[in-house]
């Protein structure tokens, strides 16, 4: 379009355009009908100008255009997961992530025929072993390996240390020696209930504690280590990406005070928290926004949810949809044509600017007193989760919050006891612990047990 037809109209400030709305509310207040507040305590407004912007953005770093389609594997038998792994990649998947439940797990059995020089791999040990971490480089291309061990991700889930707090320690100074990569799973506080901003504060306060011991890491290893945040989406579309946009600046700020690398991988998996047993078919929409979130934040790898996750077994059906929907985002939906596509959106960089200045704010003033673990043993990070998942609960219960087919619109003749092959409620398994562990709990988990009791 030629520049005349510009010049014909005048810029409009954002002042101008609230008085046009203000006057056509016709008395209705402004900030009443129109300015909702998200549970991050955030205004969200109903336009966003670029006049309320001091300088432009930073163009972000991520790279859309390279994003993985990512899928998990437990470890039963070796064989035949080896043969999955194959009849995964040749249906369209690009990386594996394979949780390893014991140290008789032969490696070289496992990823027997697979190409190791260009297939990305994550291996989640459920136990902590330098020397099986060893061998398992050398079996693999170094590259490509990656390797989910988090002793703080494991004390704040289970309640305790693989052993105790030094030899933790000493086991993953070796494994970051060897590998140059540091894990931090974030997922257990979505999965949990806390808001974005305590996601965001949590992760970086989580991985400040490993930070603070690279003293004892090889030099050559710091100037290379890779970190990995194992993120989990929900359904607030533009927020999500906000918050892993955020991420990746509170990272960034992070990682320079180290003079460590600023870039970091995203592993992003869809949340369990607002999936549901009934009306199942509807985890397929959430799943699928969830996953878009990802992408337009930044994912480096993404590995989808099955709609029945929740209640059924592995299971090739729901494997292969959970696949699809990841390769038509890709190939039929054109979101890796793009590096950053959520660059210059004022809604969106307004939202990651709040998320990440909150964060911050929080992050520290939990280093000003005493940092993650100590807050973790004393029970305080336990007890703000709980608060936010309790608000949020509340929200649902009331109607607030909707998950539909469950607190709206249910089907009264849909029949779930005879499906359930898995728990899909919270599991009490009374142990004594450390300290109080943070649980993983749906929204829907009262509701739908209330359900199952009259079919």
């Amino acid at each position: 379009m030629s520049k005349k037809l510009f010049e014909e109209f005048s810029d409009v400030s954002s002042k101008e355009w609230k008085q046009k709305i203000q006057a056509d509310l016709k008395g209705a207040d402004y900030n009443d009908t129109l300015i909702w507040k998200s549970n991050e305590g955030i205004d969200v407004k109903p336009f966003y100008h670029a006049d309320e912007f001091s300088s432009l953005p930073n163009v972000s770093s991520s790279k859309a255009t390279q994003w993985n389609i990512c899928e998990t594997i437990f470890v039963a038998d070796v064989e035949k997961s080896n043969a999955k792994a194959q009849e995964l990649l040749n249906k369209g998947t690009e990386s594996l992530k394979f949780i390893i439940p014991s140290e008789d797990i032969s490696i070289e059995t496992l990823l027997k025929n697979i190409d190791l020089n260009n297939t990305k791999l994550f291996f989640e040990l459920q136990f902590l072993s330098a020397s099986y971490v060893q061998i398992l480089t050398e079996k693999t291309s170094t590259k490509n390996t990656f390797i989910l061990t988090d002793i703080i991700g494991n004390l704040a889930k289970t309640g305790n240390w693989y052993a105790n707090l030094q030899e933790d320690q000493k086991q993953l100074d070796t494994i970051v020696n060897t590998t140059a990569t540091l894990s931090v799973d974030a997922s257990l506080y979505q999965n949990a209930g806390a808001t974005m901003v305590q996601q965001l504060a949590y992760a970086m306060a989580h991985v400040n504690e490993y930070l603070n011991h690279l003293d004892i890491v090889a030099k050559e290893t710091r100037q290379s280590l890779q970190v990995i945040f194992n993120v989990s989406l929900g359904t607030n579309y533009f927020f999500e990406i906000a918050k892993l946009r955020a991420l990746r600046v509170l990272w960034e700020t992070l990682a320079l005070e180290y003079n460590i690398p600023t870039e970091c991988l995203i592993f992003s998996t869809p949340t369990k928290r607002n999936k549901t047993l009934y009306d199942y078919n509807t985890n397929l929409l959430r799943t699928t926004t969830e996953c878009m979130s990802a992408i337009l934040g930044g994912s480096n790898f993404i590995n989808n949810l099955a709609y029945d996750a929740i209640y059924h077994k592995d299971n090739e059906f729901g494997s292969r949809i959970s696949r699809n929907q990841l390769l038509v985002l890709k190939h039929e939906s054109y979101f890796d044509k793009v590096n950053n596509p959520a660059d210059g959106a004022y809604y969106i960089e307004s939202l990651t600017q709040q998320l990440a200045e909150k964060a911050l704010e929080l992050f520290k003033d939990i280093e000003a007193n005493g940092g993650f673990l100590k807050q973790l043993k004393e029970g305080i990070i336990q007890r703000k989760i709980k608060e936010s998942a309790e608000r949020e609960q509340n929200q649902f219960n009331n109607g607030e919050e909707i998950l539909l087919g469950t607190n709206k619109h249910p089907n009264p003749n849909d029949k779930m006891k005879h499906e359930l092959e898995l728990y899909p409620f919270v599991k009490t398994n009374p142990r004594k612990t450390l300290l109080e562990p943070i649980i993983e709990k749906r929204l829907a988990e009262n509701l739908e047990q209330n359900r199952l009791k009259t079919e």
